[in-house]
């Protein structure tokens, strides 16, 4: 199952069920879990673990050096979790040795065609990265969260789970959970999204709630302090509020108001 055009260092770990397809390069200190498949023309630099199941298609570029010019060879590396599809061109790089040192993809993600990934980025379960959508240094992405096409989020920003960044939408602040982000300068905050949380499961209930807090944070003319304060109140009855009541806690730069 392993091509025998493909070149691979001795050190590499190669678990059971794997194929590696024609002319891809396995370098010193990867590990790649059992039944992940590997299409041609595939570069992996180590550090870098890949866990199980997961599809690697052809041309794709994993555990490259940080594009960061502190960077001074430190060792850092890439995890990749489960089951996750990683389409043409894709890029992943390595972490940095002040900013973590690991670069973190979970399970289930889709990341499709000319997506990057650069140094230190966090990333959830169940992700959607659409066609040439990028991510800068450091920035974490939480579950279920749709990036479209052409997007973009500048390093630093956190954007919450079940968040939804529409296509060209290039996102410089945090993004609460649930949030939908519309296509213009910076992105702007344009509703929750519903239509995804509906396809999840959540019923008619959760999702008034979160509607609601959505209201408080964007619509109702409050300051961030006056709506943090609203928002505590609404989260004594809905978890999903807490949710975001508590990235709102925790955010470090500017909110995407």
């Amino acid at each position: 199952m392993i091509h025998a055009t493909a070149l691979i260092d001795p050190s590499a770990v190669i678990g059971a069920n794997v194929s590696i397809g024609a002319y891809s390069v396995i370098g010193a200190e990867v590990e790649i879990g059992e039944g992940t498949t590997v299409g041609p023309h595939v570069v992996i630099e180590g550090p870098t673990r890949i866990g199980r199941d997961n599809q690697i298609t052809q041309f794709v570029s994993l555990g490259g050096a940080p594009q960061d010019k502190k960077f001074a060879g430190e060792h850092t590396e890439l995890v990749i979790g489960d089951r996750n599809l990683i389409r043409e061109f894709a890029t992943i790089n390595r972490g940095t040795g002040d900013g973590g040192g690991v670069t973190r993809i979970g399970d289930d993600n889709w990341l499709l065609a000319y997506v990057h990934v650069a140094h230190d980025c966090q990333i959830g379960n169940h992700v959607v990265f659409s066609n040439y959508s990028a991510l800068a240094g450091h920035v974490e992405i939480g579950d279920w969260t749709i990036l479209s096409g052409y997007s973009g989020v500048h390093q630093f920003c956190k954007v919450g789970a079940h968040a939804f960044i529409g296509m060209g939408c290039l996102v410089g602040s945090d993004v609460p959970p649930f949030v939908m982000m519309a296509n213009e300068q910076h992105g702007r905050p344009r509703g929750i999204n519903s239509e995804g949380l509906k396809r999840r499961g959540f019923d008619a209930t959760r999702i008034a709630a979160i509607k609601r807090a959505y209201r408080t944070l964007y619509m109702a003319g409050l300051s961030l302090p006056e709506a943090r304060e609203k928002l505590a109140e609404q989260a004594r009855d809905s978890e999903d509020v807490r949710a975001m009541l508590e990235f709102l806690n925790h955010s470090e730069r500017a909110l995407a108001r």
